[in-house]
C-alpha cells in the first residue's frame, strides 16, 4: 500500500495560548520496526493536550503534533520478527484493516505510527467514536483506582471534579468497587449528571464550602482518598478533607501545577501522597493487555458509559474551539470532546 509523503495534523509551532493550535502539514510518520501505522478516524481531546500546548510538559522539538489518544484502522503492521513472534503481540490478533484505539503523543493526525503495545484491538461492541473517547480516561480511572489508591468496598472517596469525562468514569468505577462517592462540580445540571453515574453526594463548589460539606457528610472523619484533577486551586484543602492514614492522589493540573509540598506536611495525619502517570501503569505488554481488557469489558458491560459532549471538525478552528471548551472554568462540559479526523 502506498502512503502520501505528507499528512494533515493538529499541532503547535510554539507553546502559548489557544491561538497557537493550528492545522499543520507534516511528514508521513516514520514507521519503526516495532510500530503499527493507523489511519485515524476519531481523536480524543484531553487536558494533557493543554499541558503540552502551554509548555507545562516538555516538548523536544517543533512542530509538535498534539493529542494522546485516537481510534482508526491498521494500515501497516510491525516488521520486526521478534515482535511478530512475541506471545503478547500474538494475543492481540492485529491485522491490516482491524479497528483499534491507540495511546501516545501525536495522535491528532491523519496517520499515526505507534509502538504495538500501545495499540488496542476493539471488540465489536465498542465503536471507533466511543473508543477515542474512552481509552485515556478509562485507563486512567482503572489504573489510578487500582494502583494509585486501591478503592475498596466501604471506602469514602472524593473526586474533583466529578462531572467531567474522567470524573464520571472515576465515579462509575468507584461505585462498582462498593465505595461511597462524594464529588465536586460547578452547576446543578452537572451535579445531576454525576448522580446519574452513581455519585452519592455532589458539592457545588461555586456555592458551598467543600471542606465543611465533606466533614459534615463523613461525620468529621474525612474521606479515605481524594482523586484531584484540578491541581493548584483545590489541592491544599485536600489535607483537611482526607482522614488519618488517608491518601491524596494528584491526577492532573487543570488549574495549574500544585506547589511543592514539604514531606513533613504528610505527618500530621500520616497521609500518603501519590502523583501517578497512567502511562507508567501500562508500560509493559502484560500491563497494557491486562488493563485494556478490563477497560473494554467495562465498556461492553455498560459500566463505563462514555458521554460524548462535542465532536469538532479536523480544522484549526475546530481544534481551538475544542480546547476552549475543555478549559473554560465552570463551562458546560460534562463529558468527552472528540475531533472527527475522517469518515469511517
Amino acid at each position: 500500500m502506498s502512503f502520501p509523503s505528507t499528512i494533515q495534523a493538529i499541532g503547535i509551532q510554539k507553546t502559548g495560548d489557544i491561538a497557537v493550535v493550528e492545522k499543520l502539514s507534516v511528514p508521513f510518520p516514520k514507521q519503526e520496526p516495532n510500530q503499527i501505522v493507523i489511519k485515524i478516524n476519531y481523536a480524543g481531546v484531553n487536558t494533557i493536550d493543554t499541558y503540552f500546548r502551554k509548555g507545562l510538559y516538555p516538548i523536544k522539538s517543533f512542530p509538535q503534533v498534539l493529542g494522546a489518544e485516537a481510534s482508526g484502522r491498521i494500515v501497516s503492521l510491525p516488521t520486526d520478527n521478534s515482535v511478530l513472534s512475541n506471545e503478547w503481540y500474538k494475543k492481540r490478533g492485529f491485522k491490516v484493516g482491524g479497528r483499534v484505539a491507540l495511546y501516545g503523543l501525536g495522535a491528532h493526525a491523519e496517520y499515526v505510527s505507534t509502538p504495538w503495545s500501545m495499540v488496542f484491538p476493539l471488540p465489536d461492541s465498542v465503536s471507533l467514536e466511543i473508543a477515542a473517547g474512552a481509552l485515556l480516561q478509562g485507563l486512567t480511572a482503572i489504573t489510578h483506582m487500582t494502583d494509585g489508591y486501591h478503592v475498596n468496598k466501604g471506602d469514602v472517596i472524593l473526586i474533583h471534579t466529578v462531572a467531567g469525562g474522567l470524573g464520571l468514569l472515576f465515579t462509575a468505577y468507584a461505585k462498582s468497587r462498593g465505595a461511597t462517592v462524594i464529588g465536586t462540580t460547578s452547576t446543578p445540571e452537572k451535579a445531576e449528571i454525576a448522580k446519574s453515574y452513581g455519585a452519592d453526594y455532589v458539592i457545588l463548589y461555586t456555592k458551598e464550602n467543600t471542606v465543611q460539606r465533606v466533614l459534615e457528610i463523613t461525620n468529621g472523619e474525612g474521606v479515605h482518598a481524594v482523586f484531584d484533577g484540578v491541581g493548584k486551586d483545590t489541592f491544599m484543602a485536600n489535607f483537611d478533607i482526607v482522614r488519618r492514614k488517608g491518601t491524596l492522589v494528584s491526577v492532573g493540573n487543570a488549574s495549574g501545577p500544585v506547589e511543592p509540598i514539604a514531606p513533613l506536611k504528610l505527618s500530621a495525619k500520616n497521609h500518603k501522597l501519590v502523583r501517578p502517570s497512567m502511562a507508567n501503569y501500562i508500560t509493559t505488554p502484560e500491563e497494557s493487555t491486562h488493563y485494556s481488557k478490563e477497560l473494554f469489558e467495562a465498556l461492553s458491560s455498560g459500566l463505563f458509559k462514555i458521554r460524548v459532549e462535542s465532536v469538532y471538525p479536523f480544522s484549526t478552528e475546530g481544534a481551538q474551539t475544542a480546547q476552549k471548551e475543555l478549559t473554560t472554568p465552570g463551562g458546560k462540559l460534562a463529558g468527552k470532546i472528540l475531533i472527527k479526523v475522517a469518515d469511517e
